[in-house]
């Protein structure tokens, strides 16, 4: 191959300008975010759709269980937008910990809901799904689309492959997730594309009480705080 094709030319080197730009950009918001959030821990991670109205039971359920998350201790991370986020962190809000808002413009969520003490907003998706990662002891996982399930399976993956280290992975409401659970054990476990025992890195718990206190349940006899070996995964997410 030409040696002439490997150099950026013309708009080549324009594009290549702008690239190199842009790394500094997520380089600030991974600088400011862990500056921002590092006195929150222990942390819960909360995820559910955009596009549940503050009537909806599932609005009730997220509100509920990070009420009672945040009045044990644990400050309460959510994507900062509308429906089950809002919930999520308007139950935290009203508690004893941090309510926190990554916030990000999206099509259906380019509201930044007000019950945040700690609101940050990223203008680079993977920057932001970092966040919710790396400052998590548990994920609680409630209704939600094809965004929810993105976090949910990257929670999956990252515990599974051990770039995260093992934490409470918690699906609420058992009736909207059976018919997926029933598919993971049918399909992905029983068909050996799976670990039989990565499914049980999954809990379905309904009663928000419940929730609490299996993460509790989960640290009793190490602690919330990483170990320097988890530290060391975390930094190399």
């Amino acid at each position: 191959m030409s040696e002439k094709l490997l150099k950026p030319t013309g708009g080549g080197r324009e594009i290549s300008a702008r690239e190199s730009w842009r790394m500094f950009g997520i380089m600030a918001e991974f600088v400011e975010a862990t500056e921002r959030l590092a006195g929150i821990q222990p942390a819960v991670s909360v995820f559910g759709s955009a596009r549940v109205a503050p009537e909806s039971a599932y609005y009730a359920l997220a509100e509920t269980v990070s009420r009672l998350l945040s009045d044990a201790g644990f400050a309460v991370i959510s994507g900062g937008g509308p429906g089950v986020m809002e919930a999520a962190n308007k139950g935290a809000f009203l508690g004893r910990s941090a309510a926190v808002g990554l916030n990000m413009d999206l099509p259906r969520e380019q509201e930044t809901n007000r019950y945040q003490d700690i609101s940050l907003r990223f203008k680079h998706f993977f920057a932001r799904k970092v966040m919710f990662v790396r400052f998590a002891t548990a994920y609680v996982v409630l209704p939600g689309g094809f965004g929810t399930l993105d976090e949910l399976f990257e929670a999956l993956t990252l515990v599974q492959t051990g770039k995260s280290r093992r934490m409470p992975i918690i699906l609420m409401h058992a009736p909207f997730w059976s018919g997926l659970l029933e598919w993971v054990r049918a399909r992905l476990a029983d068909e050996g594309m799976i670990d039989v025992r990565d499914v049980e890195l999954l809990q379905v718990i309904d009663e928000p009480q419940q929730v609490v206190d299996a993460i509790f349940s989960f640290y009793e006899k190490r602690g919330f705080q990483p170990s320097p070996a988890e530290h060391e995964i975390l930094l190399n997410l």
